[in-house]
């Protein structure tokens, strides 16, 4: 199971950094609905 996780890990380096920015940017999205209607 380790091995085929680092054969994932490795085939999927490339677009590593741009799904976790994609999920940062999900995350942020979801605090910033939750709290819009406290400032209206």
């Amino acid at each position: 199971m380790f091995t085929e996780m680092k054969t994932v890990l490795r085939r999927s380096s490339d677009t590593l950094l741009q799904d976790a920015i994609g999920a940062a940017s999900l995350v942020v999205m979801l605090l910033v609905g939750l709290h819009l209607p406290g400032l209206i």
